[in-house]
């Protein structure tokens, strides 16, 4: 069975009801390390996931428990990564499913799959999710055009909530956006804080 045999307002609510249970396992010092919790984006998300197959490979970064039940990762197996310290760097090799905390830590490594994946004659796809602080990374452009031009299997997706940490990406650049082509675009605003429950530490 998958998340998507449900119906749309379901899924949402099994989304959004895993974060308020991860908010209070974290008030309850039940959880070994820093969490990054999701909000505000299930609908887009949802829509994005219903293109992603089975087998595609999916990238994400420290806010990633969304895209991991919606990779049909099983809600207790990301639970228990999470409740060890896990949350920033949710992984599942059974799920293809592999995400870092480091800023564009996973772009290169996604972009070798997907080299891997057209070396094999795979029709596997590669979806990699990254921030819109991310977006404007060295080493997202070098990713994004050696894929351009290789003519590689990947779908970068930027989840713009215009904020990196806590500083507006559009004053850190003096600048808007630019959308490059072939590029899954959608803004949001966030939710939650960039770490905890907006209780205690803060960073």
């Amino acid at each position: 069975m998958t998340y998507f045999q449900n119906s749309k307002l379901k899924l949402k609510k099994i989304l959004i009801d895993f974060e308020k249970k991860i908010f209070s396992l974290y008030e309850k010092k039940k959880i070994k390390g820093p969490v990054h919790l999701s909000g505000n984006n299930e609908d887009q998300l949802i829509n994005i996931f219903k293109k992603i197959k089975k087998n595609d490979w999916v990238f994400s970064g420290w806010r990633n428990h969304y895209h991991a039940i919606l990779k049909n990762i099983p809600l207790h197996e990301i639970e228990k990564q999470i409740i060890k310290g896990k949350s920033m760097n949710l992984n599942s090799l059974k799920h293809n499913f592999f995400s870092s905390c480091i800023v564009g830590g996973i772009l290169p490594i996604a972009l070798g799959v997907a080299l891997a994946l057209k070396m094999k004659k795979s029709k596997s796809k590669v979806w990699v999710f990254i921030g819109d602080m991310t977006y404007e990374t060295g080493i997202f452009h070098e990713c994004y055009k050696y894929s351009r031009n290789f003519k590689l299997p990947i779908n970068f997706v930027v989840e713009d909530n215009n904020l990196s940490t806590n500083t507006p990406t559009k004053i850190a650049w003096g600048k808007k956006q630019e959308i490059l082509p072939n590029i899954i675009y959608y803004s949001y605003k966030r939710k939650y804080p960039h770490h905890g429950i907006g209780k205690w530490l803060l960073f």
